[in-house]
């Protein structure tokens, strides 16, 4: 029976990839990786694998039951396990959602020797995602695609990048034919509430202990390079493409630029999900600004299809049965920015949209900080150390700045960056 093996299992994992391979049809089952959240996998292991995924939209909620994971695995309890599974001939695909902390990448998205996992792993064996899959992909003799399914600009080539270095620096030899296609991936999932899971067990009549909540749109696109057999994705929605990167790029510049935009400023506005701060007439007039210069640096290619996109995002912005938090969209800024935000800065003409929300962002981890609450970010106790460590808010900016990406912005960029925090910290 061919076989997916996925890391990372969770919601959005649920919602997406294991949604389309189960429309997909054909003989093939999921191996179900569990990182470290025991209490999941306990639960999806009482029921064989087994969920039941509500869908929103604007004609109310539907219930599907998906039944493809039928093996599962807890990395933190059997890393040798999960390498014993990649390395299984069934495996014909491997699949990844382990957010961009995940990849442990340096500013030149190449793996970073020093990340504290890594080393953890060079020195007492593996138990990352990164270095478990270039473990069992050493000992592979058959093809195997593997396909990251994050957020990652060029995900693809920055995971065999990844795997590449780890393997290096361990000592291992990758000889098997092994693809890396970049992918694009969209799909709203929010924490699931109480609320919705009642409604959801009441609709199906049985108790459901991991069922999963998202929106009617989802979008997968893969690149055109698979070493061996996989699923016809096609079938279920799935754009098979020679190249993925400018429907990558629309998303981040767009869809995910503005999330984050919306979480930052949205919170310091006393928002809590993402339709109460699109409603907000100030709020929604900087994401259309925020487009509008994003736009500007976009590929002439995307350009038919913009207005259709930008009013598709509006629409699934304020639903408002979503409920989806600002405040899981606001984790780990230091790593999305870079992607989301810094190349509209880098853009062709002035960007001062992009710059407030960079400045929203600031703004919120002072908020933050000075409230006495958690910094949730991979990069936490940089970021703590920063605001603790002075008080000149421009040279604050400036340290932030250089976190995410922007490579030695102008004193004038940095003061009219401080101003715009000033501003929002005093809106607060």
């Amino acid at each position: 029976m061919p076989r997916i093996l996925h890391l990372g299992v969770g919601n959005f994992h649920r919602a997406h990839q294991a949604w389309h391979t189960a429309r997909a049809g054909g003989d093939w089952r999921i191996t179900g990786v569990v990182m470290s959240n025991a209490d999941l996998f306990e639960r999806l292991l009482s029921q064989d694998g087994a969920y039941h995924l509500g869908i929103r939209g604007f004609d109310g909620l539907t219930v599907e039951r998906i039944a493809i994971h039928d093996r599962l695995l807890l990395a933190s309890r059997s890393p040798q396990a999960v390498i014993d599974a990649i390395v299984d001939a069934e495996v014909q695909v491997v699949t990844l959602t382990i957010t961009e902390k995940g990849y442990c990448l340096g500013p030149d998205g190449r793996l970073d020797l020093q990340n504290a996992a890594i080393a953890r792993d060079l020195a007492a064996g593996p138990s990352s995602a990164l270095a478990m899959l270039a473990h069992g992909l050493s000992r592979r003799t058959a093809p195997v695609t593997v396909i990251s399914c994050d957020n990652i600009s060029a995900n693809g080539r920055k995971l065999h990048a990844g795997v590449r270095d780890y393997s290096t620096a361990a000592g291992l030899s990758l000889t098997a034919n092994i693809s890396f296609p970049d992918t694009m991936v969209d799909r709203i999932t929010p924490v699931i509430t109480d609320a919705v899971r009642y409604e959801i067990e009441d609709r199906v009549g049985r108790p459901d202990v991991a069922p999963v909540l998202t929106e009617a749109f989802s979008e997968w696109i893969i690149e055109d390079d698979f070493a061996g057999p996989r699923p016809n994705w096609e079938k279920a929605g799935v754009e098979i493409v020679p190249d993925v990167a400018r429907f990558e790029m629309r998303k981040l510049r767009l869809l995910n630029a503005a999330h984050s935009y919306l979480a930052y400023a949205g919170l310091l506005a006393g928002h809590r999900y993402v339709h109460e701060a699109m409603a907000d007439p100030a709020l929604r007039a900087g994401v259309e600004q925020l487009w509008d210069e994003a736009e500007r640096t976009l590929p002439e290619t995307l350009s038919a299809g913009l207005a259709a996109y930008r009013c598709a995002l509006i629409e699934r912005f304020l639903v408002t049965a979503m409920r989806h938090e600002l405040s899981q969209i606001a984790v780990d800024g230091s790593l999305k920015l870079r992607e989301r935000l810094v190349p509209v800065v880098y853009g062709p003409n002035d960007a001062p949209q992009a710059r407030r929300a960079i400045a929203a962002w600031v703004a919120f981890l002072l908020w933050r900080h000075m409230s006495g609450k958690a910094v949730a970010d991979a990069n936490a106790s940089q970021i703590v150390g920063l605001l603790a460590g002075s008080r000149d808010l421009t040279a604050v900016c400036a340290a932030l700045a250089g976190l995410i990406g922007l490579a030695d912005p102008s004193l004038e960029w940095l003061e009219h960056l401080s101003a715009e925090v000033i501003k929002m910290r005093r809106n607060t």
